[in-house]
């Protein structure tokens, strides 16, 4: 009998007082009308920034004339995926990728020590990273779309966002704040669908990988 298909949730829950790439928006959740206070129905306030938990990164972000996250076709975000399994602090290098052998994948997520990051409650500025070199390794491979598990796949405040500039420049979309601490390497079908936002320079998603 086929195994039943599994579907596992890689997005991060948003949270009043989440952890934020400093500098963004704080995360605030707040109800505005309440039933237990006589209200008909509950409604609550989202304040947050385009670039929250879980999110797409589109070349707007980086690039003034390029599509923001409105345009980016969605047969891009969904589809065959390969979680990497990646268990290095600090950069991630070309030769990690190389190791790893990407087998002319499209799309990638990188599974790091990140993902356990999540369990606190503050930002770490230690999180690992993709090299300059690594994202244009990712390029010339092919690559279309790159998930990290954190707030950026750049090293924190890197002079340039070398890493963003090499990706998005080429087309290529990153999804960040992944957390893929229970996605076992290997291929799943992956959904990936951002905020319509006209123009945005990124957009909050939920991400969900199919096995």
């Amino acid at each position: 009998m086929p195994r039943a298909s599994r579907l596992l949730d890689v997005s991060v829950l948003l949270t009043s007082g989440m952890p934020v790439y400093p500098g963004n928006p704080d995360v605030s959740i707040q109800p505005v009308l309440q039933i237990a206070r006589g209200a008909t129905a509950n409604v609550s306030r989202l304040d947050m920034g385009s670039h929250t938990g879980t999110h797409v990164d589109a070349p707007k972000h980086f690039f003034d004339d390029r599509p923001g996250v409105d345009s980016l076709p969605l047969d891009l975000l969904v589809g065959r995926t390969r979680v990497i399994d990646l268990p290095y602090r600090g950069g991630i290098t070309e030769e990690h990728l190389s190791a790893a052998g990407l087998r002319e994948d499209l799309r990638v997520l990188l599974r790091t020590p990140n993902s356990a990051l999540w369990n606190s409650p503050v930002f770490h500025q230690d999180y690992t990273y993709v090299t300059e070199a690594a994202a244009r390794y990712l390029v010339d491979q092919g690559v279309k779309v790159v998930g990290v598990d954190y707030l950026s796949v750049e090293q924190f405040k890197k002079p340039g966002a070398p890493a963003h500039h090499a990706l998005l420049g080429n087309g290529v979309v990153i999804i960040e704040g992944l957390n893929l601490s229970d996605a076992e390497p290997g291929v799943y079908e992956m959904y990936c669908l951002p905020l319509r936002i006209a123009g945005a320079d990124g957009a909050p998603a939920r991400v969900v990988l199919k096995r």
